[in-house]
């Protein structure tokens, strides 16, 4: 029978809890971006991929695609920090180049500067959040 020392088992609590919080806080930040910029400033934000029609960006979608990649994120580094003692380096060297190359969608599909803006920051937001508090934990 294996046991697991009480200390190690605080332990893994609290970095459940920290990543636990660091998908929420990632997600509550694209949304607070999202009511910055349409709500507050009144910026119409909307895509256009390729010739296609121009579609909004609601608030669902934020939430939805923030939530979903925070979750793909952390489980990346669960399953790196099965397979490497330096999980966490690697795993932050993939979530700055996937930042990198997400801000290219912004860029590419936003219809308008401040939907480009908008659309880059919430990237960087919930980067900003994830990285943080998943070196932290």
């Amino acid at each position: 029978m294996v046991t697991i020392p009480v200390a190690n088992a605080s332990v893994s609590a609290n970095v459940v809890r920290t990543r636990v919080l660091g998908v929420l806080g990632a997600t509550l930040a694209a949304a607070a971006v999202w009511a910055l910029a349409v709500p507050g400033l009144g910026v119409h934000l909307m895509t256009r991929f390729g010739s296609g029609d121009a579609q909004t960006v609601g608030l669902g979608l934020v939430v939805t695609a923030s939530l979903i990649g925070s979750l793909a994120g952390l489980g990346l580094l669960v399953v790196l920090e099965k397979v490497s003692s330096r999980a966490l380096t690697i795993w932050t060297m993939v979530a700055v180049a996937v930042l990198l190359a997400s801000l290219s969608l912004p860029l590419m599909a936003g219809t308008t500067t401040s939907a480009k803006g908008a659309l880059a920051l919430m990237h960087v937001a919930v980067a900003s959040v994830l990285i943080a508090t998943f070196r932290r934990g």
